[in-house]
């Protein structure tokens, strides 16, 4: 599947007490890269909801004036669920900072009823995207 990319430069208030940047800052990032993804893929980004956010693993902090970018792409689908993968990388350093899942449904925009997306995951043979996808079927809703 498609990945799509968001970059944002770590600026001062963005940081928490120790300097580095706020995980509550990371998190919000995630959410809206991942929520790219889905809607993009879908269409129709009135349609879209989070409904789970599976965890985020930070592996290393971010520090001021780093650029970093926000991969996101689809790992999983149901009927009416979108999986996305977020993957968070410094444009500078090149280094693997963050990474997660998070789960979108489709709704009726004015009932909010479920509906299906229509989304179909394409084949691949790229190892890395088979990872994400073997760890999205893992993940309980």
């Amino acid at each position: 599947m498609k990945y799509y990319k968001i970059s944002h430069l770590v600026k001062s208030e963005d940081l928490n007490h120790h300097g580095t940047l706020f995980a509550g800052r990371s998190a919000e990032w995630l959410v809206e890269a991942a929520f790219v993804a889905a809607a993009s893929q879908h269409g129709r980004p009135q349609d879209v909801l989070c409904v789970n956010i599976h965890g985020f693993t930070f592996t290393k902090p971010v520090q001021k004036g780093d650029i970093i970018t926000f991969y996101s792409r689809v790992a999983k689908v149901g009927t009416t669920s979108i999986t996305v993968y977020v993957k968070v990388m410094s444009e500078i350093h090149g280094t693997t900072h963050v990474d997660g899942y998070l789960t979108f449904v489709c709704v009726e925009p004015d009932t909010k009823r479920k509906r299906p997306h229509g989304i179909v995951m394409d084949e691949t043979t790229d190892e890395e995207e088979i990872q994400i996808r073997q760890r999205a079927e893992t993940l309980s809703h």
